[in-house]
């Protein structure tokens, strides 16, 4: 199982460049069951704010009711539990809140892979970095999963 950032489905829905096609790609790998994924439930947030911010209001509703729609991605909730391990992760790692809340829904969820353009993630010796660009599924991310969303 992999993680992915809010900023794989905004390269995906805005970026027409190299980022925003191999992001396409890791998107119809998951929906054809190739690959396992989480996201947070923040990523809808994200991706609505920067879609509305970068667009219009009617495009980022049509972005996040995509997000929301992509087979076999698992939404992790967040929770009390989840934020104060994303407050100790941003105090050790001294990350952006955002960077802290994704990382522990990963973290707690034990998923070890994240894919980011986001650099931050690489001084976090917990979890290791794929960008979009070098991002290769292995066995290990190409099981299905039945849940759409889960819990703590």
């Amino acid at each position: 199982m992999i993680y992915l950032d809010a900023n794989v489905f905004l390269n995906a829905a805005l970026n027409r460049e190299k980022e925003g096609e191999k992001a396409r790609d890791i998107i119809r790998k998951l929906q054809k069951g190739e690959i396992a994924a989480a996201t947070s439930a923040l990523s809808f947030d994200e991706v609505f704010w920067i879609v509305k911010k970068h667009r219009d209001f009617n495009k980022a509703l049509k972005a996040t009711k995509a997000l929301l729609e992509i087979p076999n991605l698992i939404f992790l909730e967040v929770n009390d539990e989840t934020l104060w391990s994303a407050y100790n992760l941003a105090e050790k790692y001294r990350l952006d809140p955002r960077d802290a809340i994704h990382l522990a829904s990963a973290l707690n969820h034990g998923i070890f892979t994240i894919v980011s353009e986001d650099e931050d993630f690489d001084k976090v010796k917990e979890i290791k970095r794929r960008s979009v660009l070098d991002f290769q599924p292995n066995n290990k991310t190409a099981h299905k999963h039945k849940r759409k969303t889960e819990q703590c």
